[in-house]
C-alpha cells in the first residue's frame, strides 16, 4: 500500500547501497511499502532486484541466442539472452522467452541493448520482465549482446540448438544465397567482408605478429628488413585468403569462394556487412 511518508534522497541511498537496484526502483519500493526499508528490502527482493543484486558477481555464460528479420526483410536482430546453466538454457520455456524478447527488439526496432531493455513484452519493460523471470529461475540472466543489420535484403540464420546467429545483410533480394552465406559466416567466423573491410588495427596486429615471429626464426637471422617485409606482405594476405568472407573457400563447394559462389548466383550479388553472436 502507498503512503504519503516523505522519501528521501538518503533514503533512497540507503537502499540501492542494501540491494544493488536502481534509484527508480528504490524510490518505488519506499514508496509503496510507506518508507519501512525491511518492506521495501522484501517488495524489491518480490520483483527480482535483490536476487540480481546478489548474483551480480557470477558469470553466465550459457543462454539463448535468437535472429530475426523484420517482415520486409530489410532490417535484422540477433541478441543473446545469457543464462547460468545449461539445463536453463535448453529449457523450452527459456528459450520462448528469449523468443518473446527478440520479437520485443523487433517491434521497437532496438539499435542498442538499452533500447531492448526499454522495449515492452505486453506492456511490461524488458528489463522487468527479465527481474522476473530471474527471481523464478534463480540464475543471473540478462541481454548478453545485441547486434543490428540494415540493407536491401538481410538473411538471418540460427546455428545449433540457439547457439550462435547470424545476418548478412546483402545489395539484393537473395533468399537462398542469404542464407548459404549466414552458414558460411557461422562455420568459419570471417574477421570481415573482404581485405579492404578488415579493421586496421587487425591487419596491423597480425603484421607485427607475422615479422615479429619471423625475425625471431634462426632461418631469418641476418636477412635484410625490406626482404622480411615482403615476406610478410606475402603471409598478411595468407591471412586475409582465411579469414574474410569473400575469398573464402566456399563451404559448399571448395572448389569456389564464396565471391565466386555469389557471383554464380547473380553477377551483381554483394554482401554489405553481416554480424555473428555466439554463446560465450
Amino acid at each position: 500500500m502507498s503512503t504519503a511518508v516523505a522519501i528521501t534522497a538518503a533514503d533512497i541511498n540507503k537502499l540501492r547501497q542494501a540491494t544493488g537496484a536502481g534509484m527508480m526502483d528504490c524510490r518505488k519500493a519506499l514508496t509503496e511499502t510507506g518508507g519501512d526499508f525491511e518492506a521495501a528490502i522484501d517488495w524489491l527482493r518480490k520483483q527480482g532486484q535483490k536476487v540480481a543484486a546478489k548474483r551480480s558477481d557470477r558469470e553466465a555464460k550459457e543462454g539463448v541466442v535468437i535472429a530475426k528479420t523484420s517482415a520486409d526483410n530489410k532490417i535484422g536482430y540477433v541478441i543473446c539472452i545469457s543464462c547460468e546453466t545449461d539445463f536453463v538454457s535448453k529449457n523450452t520455456d527459456f528459450v520462448a522467452f528469449a523468443q518473446s524478447i527478440a520479437d520485443a527488439a523487433v517491434a521497437a526496432d532496438a539499435k542498442n541493448i538499452e533500447e531492448v531493455n526499454n522495449a515492452t513484452v505486453n506492456g511490461v519493460k524488458v528489463s522487468d520482465v527479465i527481474n522476473d523471470k530471474l527471481a523464478t529461475i534463480g540464475e543471473k540472466i540478462g541481454v548478453a549482446k545485441y547486434e543490428r543489420v540494415e540493407a536491401p535484403y538481410v538473411a538471418s540464420y540460427i546455428h545449433g540448438a540457439f547457439r550462435l546467429g547470424v545476418l548478412v545483410g546483402l545489395n539484393e533480394v537473395a533468399a537462398e544465397a542469404g542464407k548459404d552465406v549466414a552458414m558460411q559466416i557461422a562455420a568459419l567466423n570471417p574477421v570481415a567482408v573482404d581485405a579492404d573491410s578488415v579493421p586496421v588495427e587487425t591487419v596491423e596486429r597480425e603484421r607485427a605478429i607475422i615479422v615479429d615471429t619471423m625475425k625471431a626464426d634462426p632461418k631469418m637471422a641476418g636477412k635484410p628488413d625490406e626482404m622480411i617485409a615482403k615476406i610478410a606482405e606475402g603471409k598478411l594476405n595468407a591471412f586475409f585468403k582465411e579469414n574474410t568472407l569473400s575469398a573464402q573457400p566456399f563451404v559448399k563447394d571448395g572448389s569456389i569462394t564464396v565471391a565466386q559462389y555469389l557471383k554464380n548466383a547473380n553477377a551483381n550479388l554483394k554482401v554489405l556487412g553481416f554480424k555473428r553472436v555466439a554463446l560465450g
